[in-house]
């Protein structure tokens, strides 16, 4: 360590506060400080006070300059400095030196070298005199007796990281907390008890689960039990705080165990689960018991009532993370809690997912964003230090499983999970911390697992040394037990009544389950709360979603108004005012002006909206244009909040972070507890929803059938072959179509504004709700006839399939059908070619598939011998291999296919060939060119280089 440098090293807050304190009145500070700044005044020699202040800045008066001070007086004043460093320096990495490891495999470090005595100039001749330090009251004591302190509160079962965190407010307040009771909690009997209580109950379920039911997977909680307590102190404590609600979510590992001792699940109930016995009228297909969620209410013991909600799920261990912010954000604007003081999520992590899984990071960068803040998230960290048969040294680059939260500039505090006061005191502090600042906080509570990932698994295969120190090890029961009764708040008889009474309460509950004949009644029956009047199945029933023409009038006009003095980019006012003198004469009404109007109507009939997505304000074609920003204060203004503000609903729109699976995770999450607000995710380009594709494969599309939850959710994903290459043509349509089954979801791809007008207001006027996946276009948001009048937004509702209207059915040979864009790419050369004998039939909506409708359509052209289904994508992608099969079924003889030939990427990248081959198809599918119904890249780009060859 540089020892020339007083000031600059570690924190320099505390020398700071007494530098200005000694240039008011020196008089008031303990003779060594002034000593210190003294010395320090005579030996300066660059104009610079300690702490860094610049040149110039004010010095003490005349008055209190001191004659040139001893040999001594200078040598208490430096190593007073060395003191001071010395303190900071503990706080900084006195964690090392704690003793987390309940295993103690690795063995413990008895020094750390940068906090030597020599690395700050002392020695142990030092260790007897007295110095000044704000950790004793009075603020003075030998080094030795700090040295204790500093140990006792940084490196015993509890180590802290905090002095990464910039704000001097946040590392004062945990100081002025952990030290003066050196971490040390000093909890009451009564506590004492409690947490006995809890890990008994966590500790016998296990064992009881493990007797019972041999070789069944349970994903044992052994090791950790000491997360029950945990909870059940931040809970209780929380209730306090006046906290309503508290979402949590948590891999597999010990959630048994957490649905049973914290959310109070019915033992009978998980029994059941065990036994096989699935509950008589369960929807869906259902999910391992180890999957499910459970939600409840916590009465805590000073009578206040807490809601508690565990959310399901799958085995994608971190994917749940932003589905409760989500959820419990949505639950915060229920209480209109603006300080999100009401509701607290928590996440229980594993060790070696929290380092090695993205969405971690990608849920912590949320944690403070304007859209998606939740007033700071609890993380708990079940650190079992070990990731299914990986060690942490093979499965983290990192010193800390939790190094990656530091991003956020959060305390971190490690604590060993043999110590049970200590982990509990640790909760609370978290607690109190996430309610004072509201900020995100991790527990990294490091223990171990006793089994294998489940419990039929051989761990010693390859960990050896670790699972022979388990073998060995007492459990953290006993630990605790042995405790309490050497300290004597406990008997030996008190601890053996508390274990003999549970057991015999699980026992017998086990012998009801195991004898039952009959499937148990469901316990939590979907569909309460918010969900109230609305069902699960789907109903084709169809719903008017007309809207008056005054109305949208209103909308019109004031999406295109500004505030007084308001200066707007000049480019809008060409757009704006055309908006509006679009809905006053009547048309066209484009895209985003359908848009605009259905989400105002919406909102002045009381239905909220949320829109995110990466740059959704503004819309990342630059149709949108939610949100308008003033050239020369840079404030925005949102007109759809503007509408009536006292008669409407809240329209929230945010650009969100450059995250797709995070983000809509929670907009999922949001929508499960939102159901009456039309929540909507657009990602940039439809392709980008590849990232989020664990989001909508274990959520979206199964979560209703594995969980019973449902979701209204709307995926806005742009999509349209318009030469663009591969990553910005496809949404990949056939992805989401592969998905469905059970009426599970909606998938849309419609052609006109008024067909999506309709369709947004259906999506909330319906009384079910299913995710809708909108394939929504690009070139179409100006193309000039995909465009609406306003009067057919007056009238009507959403049309899953559209017939030709332009077509007479006595005429048509050849009736093409298709889904998007490609439409009018087919309407143009029909137009062109003048061929009246091809019909165009377009299905806007290819999931849940509308037969029926289609059917009635087809059924009008008796003399087409032709049938044909034309896509712009390759023939293994878009909607062919979906609708091939019920289209023959529904006509009884094969559709033609015309489109491109299967491949392996979405699109070329040649601009050219694009053309061509979009050329091609077109003339392939009226009929007008002999060309094979499969169009060819490899055929369009020897067709380009040769027109190229030609040209030169």
């Amino acid at each position: 360590m540089n020892r020339s440098t007083v000031a600059n090293r570690w924190n320099q807050d505390l020398i700071e506060e007494h530098y200005l304190q000694w240039q008011q009145d020196p008089a008031t500070l303990d003779a060594s400080w002034r000593h210190f700044f003294e010395g320090f005044e005579l030996g300066r020699v660059d104009g610079s006070p300690p702490g860094g202040e610049p040149p110039g800045a004010a010095r003490p008066p005349a008055s209190s300059a001191v004659a040139p001070v001893d040999a001594e007086a200078l040598e208490n004043a430096q190593a007073q400095a060395a003191v001071t460093r010395l303190v900071d320096a503990y706080r900084e990495v006195g964690h090392y030196l704690a003793d987390l490891d309940p295993l103690r495999l690795a063995g413990r470090k008895e020094t750390y070298d940068p906090l030597d005595l020599a690395e700050f100039g002392l020695s142990d001749a030092h260790l007897g005199r007295p110095f000044f330090t704000r950790m004793f009251e009075p603020p003075q004591a030998s080094l030795g007796e700090l040295i204790e302190a500093l140990r006792t509160t940084y490196c015993g079962s509890i180590g802290v990281e905090y002095m990464h965190i910039r704000d001097r407010r946040v590392r004062s307040w945990l100081q002025e907390r952990m030290e003066p009771v050196r971490n040390n909690p000093g909890f009451e009997l009564k506590k004492k008890r409690r947490i006995l209580w809890k890990l008994n109950a966590a500790s016998l379920f296990e064992t009881f689960l493990h007797l019972r039911y041999v070789g069944q997977k349970r994903f044992s909680l052994e090791g950790g039990e000491m997360l029950i307590p945990l909870l059940d102190a931040i809970i209780e404590q929380a209730a306090g705080f006046g906290v309503r609600e508290i979402v949590l979510g948590m891999p597999h590992r010990g959630r048994l165990n957490v649905l049973a001792n914290i959310l109070n699940k019915p033992y009978s109930q998980i029994f059941h689960e065990f036994e096989g016995n699935m509950p008589k009228t369960v929807g869906g297909d259902g999910d391992v018991k180890y999957h499910l969620g459970f939600s409840a209410d916590h009465v805590a013991a000073d009578g206040h009532s807490v809601h508690l909600s565990l959310t399901a799920n799958p085995s994608h261990l971190e994917a749940v993370n932003p589905v409760v912010e989500g959820r419990m954000r949505a639950k915060q604007r229920m209480f209109l809690d603006r300080d999100r003081k009401l509701g607290v999520p928590i996440l229980i992590h594993g060790d070696a997912a929290f380092a090695g899984q993205g969405l971690v990071a990608e849920t912590l960068n949320l944690s403070q964003l304007p859209g998606y803040r939740t007033g700071g998230t609890i993380h708990i960290v079940v650190n079992n230090q070990i990731g299914f048969t990986t060690a942490p040294m093979e499965g983290r680059s990192s010193r800390y499983c939790t190094d990656v939260a530091k991003m956020i500039e959060v305390p971190i505090f490690h604590v060993n999970g043999d110590d049970p006061e200590a982990v509990v005191y640790v909760g609370e502090l978290a607690l109190e911390f996430r309610e004072t600042f509201g900020q995100d906080v991790v527990i990294d509570m490091v223990c171990y697992r006793k089994h294998g990932h489940n419990e039929s698994d051989e761990p010693a295969f390859t960990q050896p040394v670790m699972y022979e120190a388990i073998r060995r090890k007492r459990p953290v029961l006993e630990i605790y037990t042995k405790q309490l009764i050497d300290s004597g708040d406990l008997t030996q008889e008190e601890a053996d009544t508390l274990e003999e009474t549970f057991r015999e309460k699980l026992e017998s509950i086990y012998k009801e389950v195991h004898d039952a004949t009959e499937a148990p009644e469901p316990i939590q029956p979907g569909f309460k709360g918010p969900w109230e009047g609305l069902r699960s199945e789907f109903d084709w029933t169809p719903v008017d979603t007309g809207v008056p023409r005054d109305r949208l009038a209103l909308i019109g006009d004031r999406m295109g108004s500004l505030p007084e003095g308001f200066t707007r980019n000049r480019k809008l006012d060409r757009i704006l005012s055309a908006r509006v003198q679009a809905v006053q004469e009547g048309g066209p009404i484009d895209w985003a002006l359908a848009e605009g109007l259905a989400f105002g109507s919406l909102l002045l009939e009381g239905t909220p909206v949320r829109l995110s997505g990466q740059d959704s304000r503004r819309g990342t074609f630059s149709q949108r244009h939610a949100s308008v920003v003033d050239v020369q204060t840079g404030e925005r203004f949102y007109p759809l909040q503007h509408l009536a503000p006292r008669e409407q609903a809240e329209f929230c729109v945010y650009d969100s972070m450059l995250s797709e699976a995070a983000v809509l995770g929670f907009d999922y999450g949001y929508s499960l507890d939102s159901p009456h607000m039309l929540i909507c995710w657009e990602a940039q380009f439809g392709d980008f929803g590849n990232g989020a594709q664990v989001i909508i494969d274990q959520f979206i599309a199964s979560g209703e059938s594995k969980w019973g939850r449902g979701s209204g959710i709307v995926l806005l994903l742009p999509h349209g072959y318009e030469g663009q290459g591969p990553e910005h043509s496809s949404a990949r349509l056939e992805r989401f179509l592969q998905l469905c089954a059970e009426e599970n979801m909606q998938v849309v791809n419609c052609t006109t504004p008024a067909q999506y007008f309709h369709l947004l207001r259906r999506q909330i006027r319906r009384s079910f709700r299913k995710p809708l996946v909108v394939m929504t276009p690009k070139s179409l948001l100006r193309h000039k006839r995909c465009v609406s009048s306003i009067d057919e937004l007056t009238t009507g509702g959403f049309e899953e399939v559209i017939d030709d209207g332009a077509a007479d059915p006595g005429k048509v040979r050849r009736v093409v059908l298709s889904a998007g864009k490609v439409y009018y790419d087919l309407l143009a050369r029909r137009e062109a070619a003048e061929k009246d004998d091809v019909a165009l039939v377009r299905l806007e909506q290819l999931y849940p598939f509308p037969a029926e409708a289609l059917a009635s359509i087809l059924a009008r052209y008796e003399n087409a011998r032709e049938l044909v289904w034309a896509q712009e994508e390759s023939q293994n992608m878009g909607g062919w291999g979906f609708v091939a099969p019920r289209l023959e079924e529904l006509a009884g003889r094969p559709f033609q296919y015309v489109g491109r030939d299967a491949s392996a990427s979405p699109a070329t990248g040649s601009n050219a060939v694009h053309t061509r081959e979009q050329e091609e198809l077109v003339d392939a599918a009226l009929g007008s060119a002999s060309l094979p119904h499969l169009v060819t890249a490899s055929a369009a780009r020897k067709a380009v280089a040769a027109a190229s060859n030609g040209q030169r």
